[in-house]
């Protein structure tokens, strides 16, 4: 560990969507499946949703990596992107910052509201192959998929669409009445998702408002998904339930999406800063050059 006592960490969320973050963008932290299981775990940890590696990317701007709490790395996280906007931010004073990660770079802007972040997620991929799904499928808006157990209503014709993530949302008159954590965990590693997928449960409030609830790949139930809440907004549209701007209600609160006329995505919404502090040696394999560098909890 070269004299090392820990590394500094941030716990941030987006409405309840929580995250470790990691600054490795002065010092070489390396990461394995096992080291994030055991930072995610919510006993033994410290317990998230995704761990956030910061890195320099080649383009001088910030490469954001992603795991989920299952250890599996992922593309993008739209509530993670906003924490890391705001962050970034106040580092350098500024109202627009860009993130980069393995889906592309996302521009992100203050918003009008305090703590609240608005970030351009791009556009939604509807073809089938890029979705991706196994089998083709001419109409993504509508699938042919259905869950049926003795215990749940049975559900079917879902939407498919990606977001950064593959994403199946189903339709429904109540998004309470069905059991998400069983359908989810069923669903998610279904043969027709081969990077599996983030199921939704979608409720048609007005025009303008949408009710979900996320099992999020890797993770499980989640107060808040960024990109379910853009790829539900897209979905309900492409079906003729909503408009182009919609807010999302989920778990943990209200998201803001706008497809635009020029098919980007913007989403907008809160986040909020927790608290500070070192991952003890025993949680995470490290290897830096700066061997003089030590940490205080914040």
């Amino acid at each position: 560990m070269n004299g090392l006592i820990g590394i500094p960490f941030t716990k941030m969320n987006g409405l309840g969507n929580d995250f470790v973050i990691i600054d490795a963008r002065t010092r070489e932290i390396e990461l394995s499946p096992q080291t994030v299981l055991h930072i995610a775990d919510r006993d033994r940890g410290i317990g998230c949703d995704q761990l956030i590696r910061l890195d320099t990317g080649n383009d001088a701007t910030t490469f954001m990596r992603i795991w989920n709490a299952d250890g599996n790395e992922v593309d993008v996280c739209g509530n993670a992107t906003r924490c890391i906007a705001w962050i970034l931010m106040e580092e350098i004073g500024e109202d627009q910052v860009s993130i980069s990660s393995n889906a592309g770079t996302f521009n992100c802007t203050r918003a009008k509201a305090p703590m609240s972040i608005s970030v351009d997620m791009g556009c939604p991929r509807v073809n089938w192959q890029d979705i991706p799904l196994s089998e083709p499928f001419s109409d993504t808006r509508t699938i042919e998929l259905h869950v049926e157990f003795t215990d749940v209503p049975l559900l079917h014709s879902p939407s498919v669409i990606n977001v950064g993530n593959p994403h199946c949302i189903f339709w429904v008159d109540d998004i309470t009445a069905h059991d998400l954590g069983k359908i989810g965990r069923s669903l998610e590693h279904h043969p027709l998702f081969p990077d599996r997928a983030n199921i939704s449960l979608a409720q048609v409030i007005t025009a303008k408002t949408l009710a979900l609830r996320v099992w999020e790949r890797g993770t499980g139930l989640t107060k808040a998904c960024g990109t379910a809440a853009c790829a539900a907004t897209v979905a309900a549209h492409r079906k003729c339930l909503t408009d182009r701007e919609v807010d999302v209600m989920l778990p943990g609160g209200v998201l803001s999406i706008d497809w635009r006329s020029d098919d980007h995505i913007i989403m907008t919404g809160p986040i909020t800063f927790e608290y500070s502090g070192i991952i003890p040696n025993e949680l995470i394999e490290v290897t830096t050059t700066n061997t003089q560098q030590t940490a205080q909890h914040g």
